[in-house]
């Protein structure tokens, strides 16, 4: 609490300081033109934020830039009733209270520009390093809490996160960046080009590097009975391409990343503190979109094409050395009919399919290869999707939604949304929303069986979550916004790792449902002189059907971010103070609740199309831990303590 108490009273210093001392930063948003950001996730189509059946959250670009946010997961921490989770190989993102340690993130969909991210052996949707974009392209984060399945089907339970990427025009030249972060002896460069050129194509092409040694850390390895200093086990490579282009109605992207992270912790218990041990992932998203606007704007087509694969890799031992890896490539369509002319409505219908031709997973034995494994489990899915936006009357707006899937391994589900939207006062909205979202088991949960660490279960249910939610939004001014969000939401057939009766080895199985309600109040401040401070409070309350606490759930969750522009070299100050409360632990014992400061300052006055930050997280050294999972030796993993980061970016 000291250093909670700490960050409050700098953030309360530098509100009050700066109206006399800051100028006016004309790249900062006002915050009406903040709430008048059009959200694209919520519908798949161009809304008003007071119109979406949700409460959507944008992050801009330059909220990433004066934060200094260099990971999807950190920008999203910033909002209400997110948390992370780092087990120092990968992080994971829990939201309105759930995050079970070794979640893979299967319950959050994360797209950029539409295209789903996450793959068909794991459904994980990537959040930390392993999300394959760089954050410099970045133009905004829509997040969206609750179900999507009425829209967008598999995974979208409680939430979607849909990433909109920078254009060749907002580019406009050729951008090269360097940074360089200590103590991890982390280097990072990108280079990139936009433009639009004089036949109206607009390209963008981008490769970006990182490495970092990491830090030697001291681990306990528990029941193996190990102890001691992880030296040069930290260390992480990873490489990037993005490329776009686009003319008319008509756009193409590719995505390339190749990420390795080395093991420091003894990964789903393997041998302790031994050198070469990592995993690694690679992904490759394309996607071809048309849209189109036909005579009277009364009817709009939206058509794109996709495909995608991952690749997992890695090096573990058990006595011996054993290669696990895993593929999948997946290809698919999506068509969108947006129509209008009737009064009062806005009907959308929609198809979209994908088929996953490779879903592969293998155990190689390096010594042995007569003991290697291998899983296949090819598949496919169709969802079938309608929305109505009506107008009831001139304040009052109700939503109504469905979307039917098929999939070949939980047969044909349903998903529904509806929506009550009362415009209550000019600057005031009310939103009653319900939802259904469903997820089958992946195919690691159903189909890998070692006969050692797992056994298969042919037989495993998927999950549902219904949730309920009440939001109220009110505009104070023009430079005040609050809302208040209360939800529940219940799930069925949660998958969790128990013991198979016959074999008495680990098997994924469907247990009982898990109930859950909450409270999230925020604010969102702005001043003239170009300040900005936004905050919330969450409160949630999770239990399994036993009434006990969920593992990994914070119950109470702060956040507050202040920006603002200063007077000396052009700077600009962004400040983050984020509280998360304990956590209950696989062992049944508790984290302790911790209060962490990130700062960052930048400017691009100190000389022509030169920009340059200095960041420095956890910035008073704050010792704080996450729950480990089954798969780990650790009970707890301590996080990183201060960090400090220097980064350019030089334009022309």
């Amino acid at each position: 609490m000291p250093h909670c108490l700490r960050g409050l009273l700098l953030i309360l210093a530098l509100a009050a300081a700066f109206p006399a001392l800051a100028s006016r930063d004309l790249t900062t948003l006002s915050l009406e033109q903040l709430m008048d950001l059009k959200v694209i996730g919520a519908s798949k189509y161009e809304q008003k934020q007071a119109e979406a059946a949700a409460a959507v959250s944008i992050i801009t670009r330059d909220e990433i830039r004066a934060f200094g946010w260099r990971t999807l997961d950190q920008a999203l921490a910033s909002l209400p009733g997110i948390h992370t989770t780092y087990d120092r190989q990968y992080s994971y993102l829990g939201t309105r209270g759930f995050g079970l340690p070794g979640d893979y993130t299967t319950r959050v969909l994360v797209t950029i520009n539409g295209n789903r991210t996450n793959e068909a052996v794991y459904d994980s949707g990537p959040t930390g390093r392993q999300f394959p974009l760089d954050l410099d392209l970045i133009e905004r984060i829509e997040f969206i809490p609750g179900p999507g399945g009425a829209v967008y089907g598999q995974n979208a339970m409680f939430g979607v996160v849909n990433v909109i990427t920078r254009t060749g025009a907002a580019v406009d030249g050729a951008e090269f960046a360097a940074a360089w972060q200590d103590p991890q002896a982390l280097g990072e460069g990108r280079a990139s080009f936009g433009k639009l050129l004089d036949n109206d194509v607009d390209v963008l092409v981008s490769v970006s590097a990182l490495h970092a040694q990491g830090e030697d850390r001291f681990f306990n390895f528990g029941a193996a009975g190990v102890s001691g200093v992880a030296t040069g086990l930290d260390g992480e490579r990873k490489k990037q391409f993005f490329a776009s282009i686009a003319r008319g109605p008509w756009a193409f992207e590719l995505i390339t990343s190749d990420r390795r992270k080395d093991d420091p912790t003894g990964a789903y218990r393997s041998d302790p503190l031994v050198t070469g041990h990592y995993q690694g992932d690679r992904y490759t998203l394309a996607q071809a979109r048309y849209q189109n606007s036909f005579p009277g704007d009364a009817l709009q087509l939206q058509a794109r094409l996709f495909a995608g694969r991952y690749d997992y890799t890695s090096l573990l031992s058990y006595g011996t050395a054993f290669n696990l890896a895993a593929t999948s490539h997946w290809h698919g369509g999506e068509l969108r009919l947006l129509y209008t002319a009737l009064a009062d409505h806005k009907l959308m219908f929609g198809l979209e399919a994908q088929k996953n031709t490779r879903v592969e997973q293998q155990t190689l034995d390096v010594t042995i290869p007569a003991n290697n494994l291998l899983f296949t489990a090819p598949g496919r899915r169709v969802g079938v999707y309608a929305q109505d936006e009506w107008r009831i009357a001139d304040t009052l707006t109700a939503t109504l939604g469905l979307r039917v899937d098929h999939d070949n391994v939980t047969g044909t589900q349903a998903s529904p949304r509806a929506a009550l939207i009362w415009q209550a006062a000019p600057g005031a909205t009310l939103k009653a929303l319900y939802g259904r979202a469903h997820r089958a088991p992946n195919a690691y949960e159903r189909d890998y069986s070692d006969g050692v660490s797992q056994v298969a279960n042919p037989a495993l249910k998927g999950e549902r979550i219904d949730t309920l939610e009440l939001v109220a939004d009110h505009r104070v001014g023009r430079d005040l916004n609050l809302r208040a969000s209360t939800y529940q939401w219940r799930m069925r057939d949660l998958v969790v790792l128990g013991i198979d009766p016959v074999s008495g080895l680990p098997q994924y199985q469907s247990g009982d449902r898990v109930t859950a309600k909450g409270l999230e109040l925020s604010a969102d401040k702005t001043w003239d002189w170009g300040g900005r401070l936004r905050g919330s409070l969450s409160l949630q309350q999770v239990r399994d059907a036993s009434s006990a606490k969920l593992k990994n759930s914070p119950q109470l969750l702060g956040k507050l971010n202040f920006s603002a522009p200063l007077s000396v070299a052009g700077l600009r100050l962004g400040y983050e103070l984020q509280y998360d409360g304990q956590r209950r632990t696989i062992d049944g014992s508790d984290t302790d609740g911790y209060a962490m400061s990130n700062l960052h300052l930048s400017t691009s006055k100190l000389a022509k199309d030169l920009e340059v930050g200095l960041g420095i997280r956890n910035l008073f050294d704050k010792r704080y831990a996450h729950p480990g999972a089954d798969t780990n030796w650790q009970n707890a993993l301590e996080q990183d303590g201060r960090s400090v980061r220097l980064q350019a970016t030089y334009r022309f």
